[in-house]
């Protein structure tokens, strides 16, 4: 293998150019689907064999990968696509980066330059299509300014608020010379609070009879999750995750009061409303986790708020705070863990009652007299009991997933794996991605069984990557989340919901991995405990209740 400071030296094509300089920014692993748009770059590849490429079969499975590995790592993710439709199915993966604020790059092969504007064989401006959801799109036409744009790319993807970049790369470019150096190794841009800042807010919390902390956003670290929840637990404040965010602070502890998200506790909702100070870190406080902006209500909020966010951009851009403060969860919760707390704290009762509406609200409810099948929530207490702390639960959209977030603890940071955009599909791919990146931790993906058959075929890659991780199939046999919006307005006029579903455990026989059926509760701990034993991929169905719809919902 070429190492890159004697590559840099002389000329070589553009393809490999590229994955030098990949290379020099730490890339380890590729998600990709192989197109002849950019050959160079995958004839290059096999002399770089400390950079796994991970062939997924279908674009959105790889672009979801790639944003659910710069998930776990805070670095960009890293996915390769063919152009046209390659690029049409990979835009998935960027929306979800996007909203999700992760770090992530997309490459696209493209045409020749020569044929552009003609309407050539699958041509796209991926400028203009793009332009709206990445932080940056650009196409590369020089072979000499790739280590410079490329550069630019992690930089732009990981600083300030992160968000996914895409680069396009000519066909004929990847060919023609390159004698440019790599240079140097990108470094992130993270801002940092002030004194003032940390004066300011300190006197805000101080003057709070009610104050209610949200926490949120991406790229937390151990560190800052640590330093976090040593500020809550000195301070003693109630705290809620936002939307699809539990992981940032141990479940279990006194002061969690719940997630701002879909199926949100009444309760924690009146109580953020009742608030009269809001401590918002690392979120941008979206549509989910304020219910339609109705929890608190832009641009003024009747609480006040103190809003942390690593882009300036996002300080008023809905809400306009009290006090904003510029920062990355890293500056942003060592300065909150500096912080002396008083003597006296006047909301210890505040805390203690949003704990035990919490507690309420997550006790398992017994069955209903007419349930059949699994009951959701009792899988979800045994998963609580028998899973690892730092296991990765994914799972992507629909009804299937209130339960996940209701009834299941996070207790350590970077466990969960789920698209704040609402996109079906994501879970699967993601658990993949994540057992590939830490084969050593148990990795559960829950998927419905609408959400499950967007990418199924991404079995194959779980077999021949070697991905052993235990998805299990939540089959009512409709499109849930749907279904009930469509009874609520429309009641017993059922359309376009329901599923003729595959045989879920024949499927994912066909394909190697192992695969078993539940029907009952009482045989889904064993199953569990087999298919986490199996050593391979493996697949277990739940046939739950057609009339559950949600935790304490039933149609009928």
């Amino acid at each position: 293998m070429n190492e890159p400071n004697q590559a840099s030296k002389a000329s070589r094509s553009a393809g490999r150019a590229l994955v030098e300089t990949l290379h020099l920014h730490g890339v380890d692993r590729i998600f990709c689907v192989p197109g002849e748009s950019y050959l160079e770059v995958l004839d290059a590849l096999v002399d770089y064999a400390d950079i796994d490429v991970v062939v997924a079969k279908h674009e959105g499975a790889a672009a979801n990968m790639a944003e659910a590995d710069g998930k776990l790592t805070g670095r960009p993710g890293i996915c390769f696509v063919t152009r046209g439709p390659g690029a049409t199915h990979a835009s998935i993966g960027v929306h979800i980066a996007a909203q999700d604020s992760t770090p992530m790059i997309l490459f696209i092969g493209q045409i020749a330059r020569g044929d552009r504007g003609r309407e050539a064989f699958q041509e796209i401006d991926y400028e203009r299509m793009f332009g709206g959801i990445a932080k940056w799109v650009f196409e590369i036409d020089d072979a000499n300014r790739i280590p410079e744009l490329v550069a630019r790319a992690f930089h732009c993807a990981t600083s300030g608020r992160p968000g996914p970049v895409v680069l396009s790369l000519p066909e004929d470019m990847l060919t023609e010379a390159c004698s440019a150096p790599v240079g140097g190794r990108y470094l992130p841009s993270l801002p940092s609070p002030s004194a003032t800042d940390a004066q300011a807010l300190r006197a805000m919390l101080l003057a709070a009879q009610r104050p209610l902390v949200i926490v949120g956003g991406a790229i937390w670290s151990d560190a800052a999750c640590a330093d976090f929840a040593g500020f809550i637990e000195a301070w003693d404040l109630p705290v809620a995750c936002a939307f699809r965010r539990q992981h940032l602070f141990d479940n279990r502890r006194e002061q969690y009061i719940g997630h701002l998200s879909l199926g949100v506790n009444p309760k924690l909702a009146q109580r953020l409303r009742d608030a009269d100070l809001v401590l918002a870190i690392g979120t941008r406080l979206g549509d989910v986790t304020t219910d339609g902006y109705t929890h608190l209500t832009p641009p003024r909020s009747a609480q006040r708020l103190i809003h942390i966010h690593a882009d300036a951009n996002e300080l008023g851009r809905v809400y306009q705070p009290d006090l904003g403060i510029v920062a990355a969860p890293e500056g942003a919760a060592a300065m909150l863990r500096g912080l002396a707390a008083p003597d006296t704290l006047h909301w210890r009762d505040w805390t203690r009652a949003a704990r035990r509406e919490h507690q309420d609200f997550v006790a398992v409810p017994s069955r209903h007299a007419q349930h059949e099948g699994v009951h959701m929530a009792a899988v979800m207490s045994h998963l609580n009991h028998v899973l690892p702390e730092n296991a990765i639960v994914s799972n992507g959209a629909g009804n299937y997933a209130v339960w996940v977030h209701q009834f299941y603890q996070y207790r350590k940071p970077r466990t969960q794996l789920a698209p704040t955009c609402g996109a079906m599909g994501y879970g699967f791919p993601a658990a993949i991605a994540a057992k590939l990146r830490v084969p050593e931790r148990t990795v559960v993906c829950f998927a419905g069984d609408g959400c499950f058959l967007m990418y199924p075929q991404e079995l194959a890659t779980a077999m021949q990557f070697g991905a052993a991780i235990v998805v299990i199939v939540v089959n009512n046999g409709m499109y849930g989340t749907i279904r009930m919006h469509q009874e609520r307005r429309f009641p017993g006029r059922v359309s376009a919901t329901a599923i003729r579903n595959p045989d879920f455990v024949t499927l994912a026989q066909a394909f190697g991995a192992h695969a078993e059926r539940v029907d009952a509760d009482e045989d889904f701990p064993e199953a569990f405990e087999r298919a986490c034993g199996a050593g391979r991929p493996a697949l277990i169905e739940l046939r739950v209740d057609t009339q559950q719809i949600t935790p304490r919902m039933r149609i009928d």
